[in-house]
């Protein structure tokens, strides 16, 4: 067997916000997800994580902090702006962030409707008091209400009465028209668009658009993609690995949120889910990488609960004895998160926060890698495990981690 490296991102699961918060997110700064779970949930049980080390980076009196840990330990800076999912994860897969434009959609909203009916859609502005686009009579196009001010804009469908090949159309119509970080092209079966339009919801700072968990896209047949602004994945962990021959497996929101050709993906929100199927792909890959995102950790933070937080913490906890067994000498398993959703922190969005780091491989000696610079580091690291090109953003911390 080959070598494989196996990614685990438990999405949100911050460790400390960083000191620019002060700049970017000062409403962010207090902020330790991981921490203030186990404060409010103190009978929280994550052996797994204990025995790999992860006391040694939030150290929290509840948690044991034994010397004898198995993982080498460390955190890892946000180097995008503000703390996105989308730009989080494509920064561990090694892209470097670009800088984007921030605003609300309506100052684009004009521009975009123009270059919509420039190619035959039906548009129109609904509601003046509540502006946002109406496309084909059932796509709603308008501000993304989950995420940071200005950053996001959706197009929003009840997949009954549009394909998602032609919400994608429209999606990528809004994307060469617009400078911001993303534009998300999302839809759901046995919704109603009706249903949808009773959805949109004016936030305090403004932004318009779909409350997405309320208008029910979710729960069935769901279907996204996201497009980002100047991200290419050619030089990504996972496009690197492709084209040199080895087997890439996208599995939950990591599919959804990174772009790699002929990769095997495994769509998926429940935890369970997604922690089964990188255990299918570790029993079958003989060699490359699976990467994969553990969503409802997320789904938590913004519903500020940290009971169902740390539920959802202990359902990896306890599927990771497995992975680990199932791993051979030439496998790397790495854990960590993209930035942090303190539920206690007062507010429903994400929290600009460092992330936890740790990077586990059999006969290899725990040590502190200590504080690095980008999220980047982590696929430059994968790469140079695989004798690959580098990636386009970060640098490898593999050579600190000797054998025994």
């Amino acid at each position: 067997m080959g070598k494989r490296v196996i990614i685990i991102i438990l999405d949100s699961l911050g460790v400390g916000y960083m000191e620019d918060a002060k700049e970017y997110h000062p409403q962010d700064i207090g902020a330790n997800t991981f921490l203030h779970i186990i404060d409010k949930v103190p009978s929280i049980q994550i052996p797994t994580f204990e025995r790999l080390g992860i006391n040694h980076i939030i150290n929290h009196p509840l948690l044991k902090k034994s010397r004898d840990i198995l993982a080498s330990y460390g955190t890892l800076n946000l180097m995008h702006n503000g703390a996105d999912s989308f730009e989080g994860h494509n920064e561990i897969m090694g892209s470097k962030p670009k800088k984007t434009y921030l605003a609300p959609f309506i100052e684009n909203m004009e521009e975009v409707k123009e270059a919509l009916v420039s190619r035959g859609y039906r548009v129109k502005i609904p509601e003046i008091d509540l502006p946002y686009l109406l496309v084909n009579d059932c796509v709603i196009v308008a501000d993304n209400i989950e995420t940071d001010y200005g950053q996001i804009y959706n197009v929003t469908a009840p997949l009954d009465y549009i394909s998602f090949d032609d919400v994608l159309d429209i999606g990528n119509c809004v994307r060469e028209n617009v400078k911001v970080n993303r534009v998300i092209a999302l839809g759901g079966e046995n919704v109603s668009f009706q249903h949808i339009q009773n959805s949109i919801e004016k936030r305090e700072d403004g932004l318009i658009g779909v409350n997405s968990p309320k208008s029910n896209v979710y729960k069935q047949g769901y279907q996204v993609r996201h497009l980002g602004f100047g991200i290419s994945p050619n030089y990504q962990l996972p496009t690197l690995a492709k084209n040199a021959g080895f087997e890439v497996s996208l599995v939950g929101k990591m599919q959804d949120v990174i772009y790699c050709e002929a990769a095997s993906k495994y769509p998926g929100v429940d935890t369970k889910q997604v922690m089964e199927n990188i255990i299918i792909e570790v029993d079958s890959m003989e060699k490359g990488v699976i990467a994969a995102t553990v969503q409802e950790t997320d789904l938590a933070g913004h519903a500020q609960n940290p009971e169902r937080y740390a539920d959802r913490i202990e359902v990896v906890d306890r599927y990771l004895p497995e992975i680990i067994s199932k791993m051979t000498s030439e496998d790397l398993l790495i854990l960590s998160a993209d930035h942090g959703n303190d539920p206690t922190i007062g507010h429903n969005q994400h929290t600009r926060e460092k992330t936890y780091l740790l990077a586990y491989q059999k006969e290899s000696v725990p040590i502190n890698i200590g504080e690095r610079e980008t999220l980047s580091d982590i696929a430059a690291t994968c790469a140079d495990f695989l004798n690959l090109e580098g990636t386009e953003n970060g640098t490898s911390f593999l050579s600190l981690m000797k054998r025994k």
